[in-house]
Formats: C-alpha cells, structure tokens, sequence
C-alpha cells in the first residue's frame, strides 16, 4: 500500500482520479447480490418491533447481525451508532459518504467511524435506498414524535446528551437530486424491504421508527422489525474487500481487536 506520506501533489491527484474512476467503474457494473435468506428461528437472539413513532436502544457485540424490516414500508427509520467502547467513536455520515464516493449505501458498502474505522457493514439489503444526506425528521416536520428527539432519548439510555447525537443516516429513504440541484424524496419504500448489518465492533445503536425529513407522511405508518444473529465474517467477505477505502478501514477497526 502506498505511503501517502511521501506522495507529491502530481500523485495525490492521480490517486484521486484512480479511485474515482474505480468508483465509477464499480457503480456502471454492480456485483451481483445473492438472495438474501430467511433467518432461522434458532439463530435469532434477539427480536422486537418498534411500534410508530417510537425507538429503541440496544448494543450489539462485534459480528453480531442486526435485520431491520420494515414490513409494510413506512417511511423512514432513524439510525446511529456509537463505539460502545469508547463513545467519542461514532457514526460519521460524511465520511460514509465521502470515502466510498457514492450516496448509495448498500449491501457492500460500510458505515465509517469519526476515526476512520468500520462501525457496521451491509451484509444485506433489499435496495429501498439509505439516506445520509438529509437525516431524520424534526419537531419542524410533525407535531409528534421525530427522530431527532428520539434519537437523543436512545443516547440518553446510554449515559450520553444531545453532543453525543451527529447526523444520522434514515433508513428505508430514497433520495435524488431533480434538474435544479434540489433534493427531493422519493417515496415510501416498498412492504417487507430489509436492511441487515454486521457490528464490526462492539457498538451501541439507536433506532428511530420516525419518517425522513422531506416525506410528505408525517407520521410512521407501521412498525420496524429487528432480529438479532451473530456470524463470522467470510474470508471472501463482500464487504472487507469491495473498496481500497474499506480494506483500510478494516485495517484501522481490526487493530482494536488484534491480541
């Protein structure tokens, strides 16, 4: 690997333009997603559904699976995540962003760390659209319950205040840009669309069934489901291996761990 430390501006530049044009590369010709399998009752342990407008807080040990359904396609569900290790460690939705070059977050992309670690990859997902961009609603878009303040109340189960709380990314909410450079959303998910993520450390997750920001539906519409798993990464892992900037950041969160 390349010691960006001794890179000249020329290489610098051409580094930039390389890793650009693979993330262009990779968005024209997706790798193809195998089905995703149901769970087996016997591996779940753990599930819940969180009614509209409520939330949850729970942690998860490093491997651990999180499945979150939406079984009939409400729109939106809030999301962060913390190092539960050490909390000054959390979710980065610019840097998500930023290092893969793209705003579609799905199965092979990893959420990043403020630390340039690997929080959580996505090992699953049935493409209803991740949004990091936006965030969740706010007492400015409904009379009730937002994922805003939600999503301070999950910290606050965890010891943490509203400083802890960055931008998070909602969940089942897709996004554009129309002619004009705004950002308008797409609509409501379609029933049954799941996401699940693997803990690639020991995290603590907040979870907000609140609508995005831009819907035009104000109020959750029913409720998010979660499941719990637990398995080792593959060695020809999807994730580990599908961008030069997650195999670093893999390199960075493995070293916590390391004996």
């Amino acid at each position: 690997m390349q010691d960006l430390d001794k890179l000249t501006p020329a290489q610098y530049r051409a580094r930039y333009e390389a890793l650009q044009a693979a993330a262009r590369a990779r968005a024209a010709a997706p790798a193809e997603i195998p089905p995703i399998p149901p769970l087996l009752p016997a591996n779940i342990k753990f599930s819940d559904s969180i009614p509209p407008g409520c939330y949850l807080a729970l942690r998860l040990k490093r491997f651990d699976l999180l499945r979150i359904t939406n079984p009939v396609g409400t729109p939106g569900a809030a999301l962060f995540l913390w190092n539960a290790d050490d909390v000054s460690e959390r979710y980065n939705a610019g840097d998500t962003v930023k290092l893969q070059w793209t705003t579609n977050l799905t199965t092979g992309r990893v959420l990043f760390s403020d630390m340039g670690r690997v929080l959580a990859s996505i090992v699953a997902d049935t493409g209803a659209g991740h949004d990091s961009i936006v965030g969740p609603n706010t007492p400015a878009q409904t009379a009730s319950r937002n994922g805003r303040d939600n999503l301070r109340l999950a910290a606050a189960k965890f010891g943490l205040t509203r400083q802890d709380v960055g931008p998070a990314i909602s969940l089942f909410s897709k996004i554009a840009t129309d002619t004009q450079g705004r950002i308008r959303y797409q609509g409501a998910p379609p029933a049954s669309s799941l996401i699940e993520l693997r803990a690639e450390q020991n995290l603590l997750v907040a979870l907000s069934n609140t609508p995005h920001a831009l819907s035009p539906i104000t109020e959750a519409t029913g409720p998010i489901d979660i499941a719990i798993t637990h398995a080792q990464p593959a060695p020809d892992d999807l994730c580990r291996g599908f961008t030069l900037e997650a195999v670093r950041g893999f390199q960075n969160t493995d070293a916590l761990f390391a004996s």
